[in-house]
């Protein structure tokens, strides 16, 4: 069980934006989940793996394919009360999830 975190990397955030991005997207989509995974993946190690991804068409056709695999996602927008414009895609949150189900959708991405 995993869960992966993909970061948008053609997008400028500070460092803690970048953090504060990644929990957002974990936290939704660990809400999005099953209890019985949820279980599963924290009596595991709750393993999280953080992921850059090339832009928000990219970002949008991950979520799109978890979606049909049937896993738990979640695409943060941020707020805008910052450092980006209200609205903006920065982050997406798959999983937690079988290792093997969500490897056919982000093996490719590269870690950050």
């Amino acid at each position: 069980m995993k869960q992966i975190i993909a970061i948008r990397k053609d997008i400028n955030m500070s460092e803690g934006k970048r953090v504060a991005q990644a929990c957002h997207a974990s936290l939704g989509a660990y809400n999005n989940s099953a209890d019985s995974a949820k279980n599963l993946w924290e009596a595991d190690g709750a393993k999280k793996i953080a992921v850059g991804i090339d832009g928000e068409k990219e970002l949008k056709e991950k979520f799109k394919n978890a979606k049909i695999e049937d896993l738990p996602a979640y695409i943060v927008r941020d707020a805008g009360e910052t450092e980006l414009e209200e609205g903006t895609v920065t982050a997406l949150g798959i999983g937690p999830a079988e290792d093997e189900t969500v490897d056919r959708i982000t093996e490719d991405l590269p870690l950050l």
